[in-house]
């Protein structure tokens, strides 16, 4: 191995994010609070929807989230470790069996629907957890 690889890692270690990460998968339905910039101010907008990809390790992880608005499909992807995320929140679990749910392109109505996961709760599975409550970063 080069000498470049555990500088490499220190660096992208130092821009993991800070906040917690709630434990999510694909087929899981999410409302990312994303930080918009309209010309002086910021505010945090939503997008809800299903994720039907996650890719990538470390800093360079990124999920993209899929709705419907007004009869058009609308994909977003997002890094993990952007600060322009504000908050992910699960809304419900689905149940799947694919890693990557891009069937879901071809479907419309009820047939795109997922089921949800019996018995779990979103707020039972992933609790909201401080910043004071992760491990420290070295």
């Amino acid at each position: 191995m080069s000498d470049v690889v555990p500088i490499l890692e220190a660096l992208e270690k130092r821009q993991l994010r800070k906040t917690a990460i709630p434990d999510f998968k694909v087929g899981d339905t999410l409302k990312v609070s994303v930080l918009i910039k309209e010309g002086e101010k910021e505010r945090a907008q939503a997008f809800e929807g299903v994720v039907i990809r996650k890719t990538g390790a470390g800093n360079r992880a990124s999920f993209t989230v899929r709705k419907v608005s007004y009869g058009v499909g609308v994909e977003r992807v997002f890094p993990l470790h952007t600060p322009r995320i504000e908050k992910i929140e699960v809304i419900a679990r689905g149940r799947v069996r694919r890693a990557r749910l891009f069937y879901l392109r071809d479907l419309a109505g009820k047939a795109a629907r997922i089921k949800e996961k019996a018995g779990i709760s979103a707020s039972l599975v992933a609790p909201p957890v401080s910043p004071d409550q992760l491990p420290p970063q070295q």
